[in-house]
């Protein structure tokens, strides 16, 4: 049964405050201290680092990402069995635990290297992760192309109302496209949020995968969509680094008749996901703003910010 505290730990907005007094119960809960931790980041979930103890902490916004932590707990174990390097949860900690309404996980802080992942090491991990096979033990579920759209367009407070009627038809008419694909490769475990800053390098050197939220079992295409839609919408890559990548996985999605449709459905979900957090500050509600006026107009230029 959930407290009380759950009960009103969802109906709240999620917000850096919110996050800090649910990292700080939590770490309580968990035998941890929470004395300096700091939000290194608000997105889907909030992570903390804690300065007492070499842990990340991940709060999901709601019950609702209960599922979504407890398969991020599995995968990761999984892929630890496989030597694969890819973030590693706390084995000595509940996982996942709910607090206050909101899923929460602890994982290994991975000590960064001074240099960032390239493109070229992206293309690799995702190539080895999709010659993976998973066991049959490990139930993935099937890839949620437009995951939690459509949550967030009927949650998101402070959005006009015609925008949340646009993104409506426009999550429609992405439906119906994407009902007409016809995919080619054949279904292997998939990241679901395949970008480049879901990569870290430790101090080692070593490339390490993170965030398993999305992990599925479904076409390799979906993972592929991500920075080829940057790079042919955005040109947030060089036409170097896009060769990079293209040229250690094997293949540009882009020559792919089915790519319109996958590169219209990145941009929405990239709109609806910046979208949650309109609140946080003004920066944030103007670039919301020139992405939905993008989605309005095909042939807009879409001149993105990355965040």
């Amino acid at each position: 049964m959930p407290s009380s505290g759950a009960a009103r730990g969802e109906s709240e907005e999620f917000t850096s405050t919110r996050a800090q007094q649910v990292v700080i119960e939590a770490c309580r809960a968990a035998g941890l201290g929470s004395d300096g931790a700091r939000l290194i980041r608000l997105g889907e979930n909030a992570l903390f680092r804690l300065e007492r103890h070499p842990i990340i902490v991940r709060i999901a916004r709601s019950a609702d990402y209960l599922a979504s932590a407890r398969l991020e707990v599995r995968v990761s174990r999984w892929l630890e069995a496989e030597g694969f390097p890819a973030s590693r949860v706390v084995e000595d900690v509940e996982q996942a635990r709910v607090v206050a309404g909101h899923p929460v996980t602890f994982w290994h802080l991975i000590e960064e290297n001074d240099r960032k992942p390239t493109y070229g090491e992206l293309g690799r991990v995702l190539r080895d992760l999709h010659a993976l096979r998973p066991p049959a033990d490990l139930e993935l579920p099937h890839y949620d192309v437009f995951g939690r759209s459509g949550l967030r367009i009927e949650k998101t407070a402070g959005i006009p109302s015609d925008d949340r009627e646009f993104l409506r038809k426009r999550s429609r008419e992405l439906h119906e496209r994407l009902a007409e694909l016809r995919f080619e490769s054949p279904r292997g475990p998939v990241h679901g949020d395949a970008h480049v800053q879901n990569l870290m390098v430790d101090r080692d050197g070593q490339v390490v995968l993170i965030d398993f939220e999305n992990f599925s079992f479904d076409y390799p295409e979906w993972d592929l969509m991500v920075t080829a839609t940057e790079h042919d919408s955005l040109s947030w890559q060089t036409s170097e680094q896009y060769g990079d990548f293209i040229g250690a996985y094997g293949r540009d999605l882009r020559d792919w008749s089915g790519f319109p449709t996958l590169r219209a459905i990145q941009e929405f979900k990239m709109t609806t996901w910046l979208m949650q957090n309109i609140g946080e500050s003004a920066e944030i509600a103007d670039e919301y703003a020139r992405r939905i006026a993008s989605l309005r107009d095909d042939s807009a230029p879409r001149d993105w910010q990355p965040g």
